[in-house]
């Protein structure tokens, strides 16, 4: 596994992550399976928020953690917080002092490599923001910041009061949604993929040395499903076939290599449980698209170019 540099940290991590969200509800044995795969194929990142199963998908991956007798120095555990259950979102001090030490006792850990801010909160308070993160950070519990779903103002916005560089920004990115490009690529149009979806979120993290962690990157709409075999997209899995081919791999695999292949330091965060699915999305952090492949599969993904 090709590992890389996480934002402008020296924490290198392994090019594709493991997103736990769906990790909650199996049962300790299955749990373990999941970590085990990931760990044989060279994923050492992990991913969680405190919202995913209520706190149980950060249980379950703590204790294969402990049941797997993987040592804490051989991983990087990475929590998310904010959101509030009922679709509401806190920055408060209490709430997120709260949500970390929670997410502690869950990760059986003293602290967390990255803590993430889950989607903006309208209402945040910059300065108590500020000093909550910066005492995290002095504490010991988190060793770097980040955020999650947020646009280059509102990442702005925060780092101007923080002492410390937000070094992540976790979006949705891959070939089932490519409005980051798309935006880009048809600046001053005036048809549909000109709106703003984009934001210059991609330009941003590139200009400030963050890393964009790419999340549900096999997935069509949000969380609509995965376009990876599905009959709704038979020229996207159609020219997925023909470059796994060329490449002796497989479509996930390429699904992957498609978001590596972009410059901008991105990190994939596979959301699978499925060790056979790890397998194939980790197998494609060593594979290395040609520019022609990779624009045939933006065109087959159904992005116009200008």
């Amino acid at each position: 596994m090709k590992k890389q540099q996480i934002g402008m940290t020296d924490i290198e991590a392994s090019r594709v992550a493991l997103g736990v969200m769906r990790l909650a509800g199996r049962s300790p044995k299955e749990a373990a399976a999941t970590v085990s795969a990931a760990l044989e194929a060279g994923i050492d990142f992990f991913d969680s928020a405190d919202i995913y199963g209520a706190g149980a998908s950060s249980r379950a991956l703590g204790q294969a953690l402990r049941d797997l007798n993987v040592p804490r120095e051989n991983v990087i555990l990475q929590t998310k917080a904010g959101i509030v259950p009922g679709e509401r979102y806190d920055f408060s001090r209490e709430h997120l002092e709260r949500a970390l030490d929670a997410e502690l006792e869950r990760l059986q850990t003293d602290y967390v490599d990255f803590f993430l801010l889950h989607r903006p909160d309208p209402l945040v308070d910059i300065d108590e923001l500020a000093d909550t993160l910066g005492a995290m950070v002095e504490a010991g519990k988190v060793r770097q910041l980040g955020v999650s779903n947020m646009n280059p103002w509102q990442i702005d916005l925060i780092q101007s009061a923080l002492e410390v560089p937000l070094e992540v920004n976790q979006l949705q990115f891959g070939l089932g949604h490519t409005q980051a490009i798309a935006s880009g690529l048809h600046v001053n149009m005036d048809d549909a993929p000109a709106t703003e979806r984009g934001g210059g979120l991609i330009e941003c993290a590139r200009l400030y040395g963050m890393t964009i962690q790419a999340w549900s990157p096999f997935q069509f709409g949000t969380f609509a499903g995965c376009f990876i075999g599905h009959p709704d997209f038979p020229e996207l899995n159609a020219a997925l076939d023909e470059v796994a081919e060329a490449h002796g791999t497989t479509p996930t695999a390429v699904a992957t290599a498609w978001i590596l292949r972009h410059p901008a330091n991105i990190q994939v965060i596979c959301g699978s449980m499925s060790p056979d699915h790890i397998r194939d999305a980790a197998a494609g952090a060593d594979v290395e698209l040609t520019r022609a492949e990779w624009w045939r599969l933006y065109q087959a993904a159904g992005n116009d170019l200008p």
